[in-house]
């Protein structure tokens, strides 16, 4: 099961601005309407730091938790900012020079699709629930509170990340008693640039 946070995708955009603690408390309301007492939560960059929130705020509910490219804010560090305009590819793959890309089609591929993606236009309402939801990251912070997780959790991230530097998966790592830390031959798409990456990811889901 996957949900659109606020904002994103077929969700409604809020009128008003929202915190990463609202994110939780939507996916424990999807999860009540489910009749789900506890779950596996899988959480990808944004979606790691709405797992993060969720896991510290109701540990209860979360029997295993695997953190992908994402970063725990404050003194964990942050993600970078992208609210700046910065065209250059390197910061989804830090590798990702038009030298390298001429060399690796799949990850040119990747690089034209999300450029294609980016110059479409949009509607109001989604430029208005991107700005929201990077307003909601740029106070997320759980760095204090990780130590509260007691579910087993899986903290991996791409060498190469220039959005969510691996250091930032090392931190969250870290904090998190047990935890287990991957790195991947990628960037913040490892997922789909390291093959072994989401076999890995299942296999710790299912223990």
């Amino acid at each position: 099961m996957t949900l659109d946070h606020r904002g994103m995708g077929e969700s409604a955009v809020p009128e008003a601005s929202y915190e990463m603690a609202d994110c939780a408390a939507d996916a424990l309301a999807v999860l009540d309407a489910l009749g789900w007492a506890t779950c596996s939560v899988v959480g990808i960059s944004f979606g790691g730091m709405v797992a993060q929130e969720l896991a510290v705020t109701a540990p209860e509910r979360v029997e295993r938790l695997a953190l992908l490219c994402t970063s725990a804010g404050g003194a964990g560090g942050a993600s970078f900012p992208l609210d700046r305009e910065d065209p250059s590819p390197t910061v989804l793959d830090t590798r990702f020079t038009p030298a390298w890309l001429d060399e690796h089609p799949r990850d040119a591929t990747l690089v034209g699709f999300l450029t294609k993606r980016r110059g479409q236009p949009k509607a109001p309402e989604v430029v208005r629930g991107e700005r929201l939801q990077l307003e909601a990251r740029s106070r997320h912070d759980v760095w204090d509170r990780l130590d509260r997780i007691p579910a087993p959790t899986l903290v991996a991230g791409g060498r190469f990340d220039g959005l969510a530097p691996f250091a930032n998966s090392e931190a969250i790592a870290s904090r998190v008693a047990g935890a287990e830390l991957r790195g991947y031959d990628g960037g913040h798409a490892f997922f789909v640039q390291d093959p072994q990456a989401f076999p890995d990811v299942l296999a710790f889901l299912t223990g």
